[in-house]
């Protein structure tokens, strides 16, 4: 059993379950180095830490695009430098990418994966050597229920999402072999009731709104886990050392449902999905 103590890092804190998952571990006794784009959210999340745990936690804003490796770098020795215990890492920032593959042109999917993918692995690679030093640490790598099944209309976010899922497995399992202190957990979410799909972008070839628009209805349907349970279970996970970390019903059904149908299993969950939404 791992013990949540020291100082996490947090990427994409500003907002979702990086936002839940910095609160919960300053309830915990964490102090928070704390990374977004959104800085006035972060200065609003910080304060709200100060106030609602009722003890002193040290807690730093990091001004962070992490599809800049630059901007990577100085979060990780900025947050060193303000946070010497720093033992947890959590790649969590992510962004989300509507439209069939002919519809989504080439820089829209290199930005993606600048973030979804790339962050995680910049992210990664910039705090294990401090990560190395601690007695005890973990790093939590964000992938999605779309890293263990691909839907259409998700051919970038799946992509990005699958080599997360894959680059950290085979981080993790270097990582045991070599006997280190450090653990790594993935974590697949199913739908979370996060702004993500809102401030999603759309593929240059999309050009019915109506269909955006449907898309985003649908996974707000689906999204019925709240950022503050996908926290708790993620805490649940890194006290645990589980190598991977399911979020929601949702995500461990269609886990089970590829296992059994590797290869049709979009037929029986898109049935799946009609009849949800025939119920709302």
């Amino acid at each position: 059993m791992t013990a949540i103590r020291g100082a996490a890092a947090i990427t994409g804190a500003a907002s979702g379950i990086g936002r839940a998952l910095a609160i919960e571990l300053g309830h915990r006794g964490c102090d928070l180095a704390l990374a977004d784009r959104d800085e006035a959210g972060l200065k609003t999340l910080a304060a709200e830490i100060g106030q609602g745990t009722g003890q002193t936690r040290k807690v730093s804003v990091h001004r962070v695009d992490v599809g800049e490796p630059g901007d990577i770098a100085r979060f990780a020795t900025e947050a060193i430098a303000a946070h010497p215990s720093l033992n947890i890492l959590v790649n969590n920032a992510g962004v989300a990418l509507l439209g069939q593959f002919d519809e989504i042109d080439q820089a829209q999917m290199d930005w993606l994966f600048g973030i979804n993918f790339w962050g995680v692995v910049h992210g990664t690679r910039a705090f294990l050597p401090h990560l190395k030093t601690r007695d005890e640490a973990h790093i939590v790598n964000l992938s999605s229920i779309f890293g263990i099944i691909a839907p259409p209309g998700q051919s970038a976010y799946a992509a990005a999402k699958f080599a997360v899922r894959g680059f950290s497995e085979s981080v993790r399992h270097e990582l045991v072999m070599a006997g280190s202190p450090v653990k790594l957990s993935v974590v697949h979410p199913g739908g979370v009731a996060t702004s993500i799909a809102r401030s999603s972008r759309t593929g240059t070839g999309v050009t019915d709104n109506a269909r955006r628009a449907q898309m985003i209805d649908r996974f707000e349907t689906a999204a019925r886990t709240t950022p503050k349970d996908a926290a708790l279970r993620i805490i649940r996970g890194i006290e645990k050392n589980e190598p991977r970390i399911l979020i929601g019903n949702d995500a461990r059904f269609m886990d089970i449902l590829q296992r059994f149908r590797p290869g049709t299993y979009w037929a029986s969950l898109q049935r799946r999905l009609e009849k949800m939404a025939k119920r709302t």
